[in-house]
């Protein structure tokens, strides 16, 4: 009667589970790699905003700049949201101000 009812055969026991550290150390190596992450991009990325920021707040007629797209001009009138670059005589270009990149030390442009 033993061919009509298979043996059971004893199955190994599981492996016991880590008592408690398993979850503690995943939630501790996300915070570290988020605090890395702050600390590395992050952070950072919001130094250099709050001084591109700083640097268009500070824009005066006649200063020498170069925009976003590479062109290279003085300040000749500025208003809320535009300002006109003097990019070769009798030559005005407007531009937003967002698209300032860079101001250049004075005489840049009589140089070149």
């Amino acid at each position: 009667m033993d061919f009509l009812i298979p043996s059971a055969h004893a199955a190994g026991a599981a492996p016991a589970a880590a008592p408690g550290g398993g979850g503690l150390q995943f939630i501790i190596m996300m915070v570290v790699l988020f605090g890395l992450m702050y600390f590395m991009m992050i952070r950072p990325q919001m130094k250099r905003q709050k001084e591109l920021k700083k640097m268009i707040s500070e824009l005066a007629k006649g200063d020498e700049v170069i925009t976003t797209g590479g062109l290279v001009g003085r300040i000749d009138a500025m208003d809320e949201s535009f300002i006109s670059l003097e990019v070769a005589t009798n030559v005005t270009v407007r531009v937003q101000r967002q698209a300032i990149s860079a101001v250049l030390p004075k005489g840049t442009l009589k140089s070149s």
